[in-house]
């Protein structure tokens, strides 16, 4: 090559390294930019922004603090002019003229960068002001055609956020002599419009979102970057990554969704970053220095498992002394179930409020009353919302959510092996259910911690001080066109008050209440079907699990395998079902309910389809009973098919004992119903062709052997007071 030419190229290649030196050393040093807002008070959204600056070390100036807000109201009308006055008077106080001022809107604003980024990409703007931009305009439409155009990016003027040189920004609003509710993005628009003066003072667009995203018409092009431990808002129309987000307009809920991650709140690699923040401490309390809560019951419609709601209750790790009961039943089938709970228990609360079926109060206005009886006690901390449907496993649910420390929290539940839960992650546009991107990874514990939410439901604490100050307003949950707790939602939205769901522990579930029938005596026993986690933990003995482990499976006889299968609930339920249909057989060899209508070996029986048991019955078969059947008997397989299924009754003067005989089935499930010894005398089963006799039956242990041709057998005589038993014959 050329020598002179290498020559050329070394001089030009150091000029440029040159260049960029200068450059590098002309950068606007971080000490001089100062960040000013404006928050007449400080709200939820507030303290995220002032996190967010502080996360990054911004030198943050609040003007307007306690001041009445003049500024209209954005979401109906153009407004704004107050904080165009509040920047012109504090801008008189400052007196260097090389400071870098950033104004900024603050409730609904978050930092996702640190002020190098920002003053670099000021820098490189190469502008004395920078505006963020839109898509859309506003407030006044006819303006449209006076904008410059631009070959790419927004085109539109946003007055949410600008940065510039003090000297230049005191010029531009030298002339402000608008009205505090004046439109302060008007007045900028104006200036922007006018060529002249967008010359004279060096203003632009932040065309490409580099420096600053507003949220409005621009949802679709913003999205979660997440990368080696840090999660930014990428906007993928443009390919920046914007220092300043904003969720102006209607976009409030967008932007807490993004402030849920940002800045760096939650990351894959670190999980929750501020679950831990704010934290009010319990355990250094005496129980009477506990907070006191007021505890809001609502009952609306036929719910099942509401003895084990109140049991539930009961089982709440928190002084009773520091509680108070709100409970409103509009249910009169759940009546007897209140009284009984209060009678035995109500004495333990400090106070107890209870609104009867009889005085049909609605939802919304019983809600309100709760709401009220906490409002209205200058020594109510706290009001903890517990629907009848929520079944609240976790003992410490109560201090968990008070020293969480928040405005409005709510522990997550689901209903079991469903997505449904009680909060949605994002809203439709009339309103409704919309699925967060996030939604089933926080559903399904991918992603655990602390979830700025637009709705909870069903269970949730909110700070009494909430409800004495913002809202204080009494009919929350009043509307005439909303669900009284899409209305609650809706009113605290509009507050700018956050609502979180927290999903750092497991805290319990909701029941389904599709499908409950109440024409039954324990009508609990029909919801295997619907509710099927909590018939198990009902109805199914807690030893269970352990008999597919081999560790609690007996073999008395030859071929016999006795095992734990039903609670005592589960036993009396089940008795007591039958006694209260009470349409006992004869115990005589014609028997109408079989086929053919000849039993060989009566008993005095009620079966399962008599009472509409025959589906469940079934189902109970094939998952509890099957895995055992074929665990013992390797390689025989059941569809726990059976034509009879009942409950028998043996007394010494009906019928005390039953001859030898055969069952007709593959096998027979025998589950003794009560205790031998307590509720009756003698009893058991003998096999005559093994002299084998089981004389002790357990309360709940099923009893499981063959049928025809081996297993020949008789019951044993009962000598004294009443014994059941329930049978089924399966695979016949």
């Amino acid at each position: 090559m050329n020598p002179p030419f290498l020559f050329l190229l070394s001089c030009i290649f150091l000029c440029v390294l040159s260049s960029l030196a200068n450059s590098e050393n002309q950068r606007i040093p971080e000490d001089k930019l100062l960040v000013l807002t404006v928050a007449t008070k400080e709200t939820d959204g507030f303290r995220r922004f002032l996190r967010s600056a502080k996360h990054f070390n911004y030198t943050v100036k609040v003007l307007g603090r306690g001041e009445e807000w003049r500024g209209g109201d954005y979401m109906s009308a153009p407004g704004g002019g107050q904080k165009v006055h509040l920047l012109k008077a504090a801008l008189l106080e400052i007196k260097s003229e090389d400071q870098i001022i950033l104004f900024i809107d603050s409730y609904d604003v978050v930092f996702a960068s640190g002020p190098k980024e920002l003053l670099k990409k000021f820098q490189q703007a190469k502008h004395k002001v920078v505006f963020s931009s839109e898509s859309l305009i506003w407030p006044d439409r006819h303006l449209e055609d006076k904008y410059p155009h631009v070959r790419e990016g927004n085109r539109f003027l946003g007055s949410g956020g600008f940065i510039g040189y003090i000297p230049s920004i005191k010029e531009m609003i030298a002339n402000w002599t608008g009205e505090e509710n004046d439109s302060d993005q008007l007045f900028f628009t104006k200036i922007y419009i006018d060529p002249a003066k967008r010359k004279t003072l060096n203003i632009t667009l932040d065309t490409k979102c580099r420096l600053f995203q507003n949220l409005h018409g621009a949802l679709d092009e913003v999205v979660l970057k997440f990368e080696d431990g840090h999660v930014r808002a990428r906007n993928v129309q443009y390919d920046t990554l914007p220092v300043v987000l904003h969720g102006n307009g209607p976009t409030k809920l967008q932007m807490n969704y993004l402030g849920n991650y940002i800045p760096n709140l939650w990351t894959f690699e670190t999980g929750c970053n501020v679950c831990q923040e704010n934290l009010r401490s319990l355990s250094s309390l005496k129980e009477s220095e506990y907070p006191l809560v007021v505890i809001g019951i609502f009952i609306q419609q036929p719910t099942p498992f509401v003895t084990v709601f109140f049991e539930n209750l009961l089982k709440l790790q928190y002084p009773k002394n520091r509680l108070k009961l709100f409970i409103s039943n509009q249910e009169p089938h759940h009546e007897h179930q209140v009284s009984s709970f209060l009678q035995d228990h109500g004495s333990l609360y400090q106070d107890v409020k209870s609104i009867r079926p009889e005085e049909e109060m609605d939802e919304a206005a019983a809600r309100d009353l709760a709401f009220d009886m906490c409002r209205t006690d200058k020594e109510c901390d706290y009001f903890f919302n517990l629907d009848i449907q929520v079944v609240l496993k976790n003992e410490n649910t109560l201090k968990i959510l008070i020293e969480q420390n928040l405005p409005i929290v709510a522990p997550m539940i689901t209903r079991a092996g469903r997505l449904w839960s009680n909060f949605w992650g994002a809203l439709s546009a009339d309103g409704y259910y919309a699925r967060s991107e996030d939604y089933v990874d926080i559903v399904q514990g991918r992603r655990v911690g602390l979830w700025n939410v637009p709705y909870v439901s069903s269970v949730y604490l909110v700070k009494a001080s909430l409800l004495q100050t913002e809202l204080k307003d009494y009919k929350l949950f009043t509307s005439q066109n909303l669900d009284s707790d899409m209305a609650f939602c809706h009113s605290v939205r509009n507050k700018g008050v956050f609502m979180y769901v927290n999903n750092l522990h497991t805290f319990g579930r909701i029941l389904s209440t599709e499908n409950y029938k109440t024409e039954h005596l324990h009508n609990d026993l029909w919801q295997i079907f619907e509710n099927p986690l909590d018939w198990q933990e009902r109805y199914i003995h807690e030893n269970y699990t352990r008999v597919m482990k081999d560790e609690l499976i007996e073999n008395p006889c030859p071929d016999v395998y006795w095992f734990p299968v039903f609670t005592d609930v589960a036993c009396k339920h089940l008795i007591e079902e039958m006694e209260h249909f009470g349409k006992w057989s004869g115990g005589g060899n014609v028997d109408t309910r079989i086929q053919g209508g000849y039993e060989n070996v009566p008993t005095i029986d009620i079966h399962m389809n008599q009472i509409d048991y025959e589906k469940e019955w079934h189902r109970f078969l094939l998952e509890y009973v099957a895995p055992i059947t074929e665990k013992m008997f390797p390689g025989y397989y059941t569809k726990a098919q059976f034509d009879l299924a009942f409950v028998v009754r043996y007394k010494p003067d009906e019928q005390p004992f039953l001859r030898p005989h055969h069952d007709a089935s593959t096998f027979t499930i025998n589950i003794a119903l009560n205790q031998v010894g307590t509720d009756y005398q003698g009893g058991g089963c003998r096999f005559l062709r093994y002299d084998c006799s089981i004389q002790a039956p357990r309360k709940g242990w099923a009893l499981m052997h063959p049928g025809r041709l081996t297993h020949y057998h008789e019951g044993l005589p009962t000598t004294a007071g009443v014994r059941y038993i329930v049978v089924s014959f399966v695979d016949p």
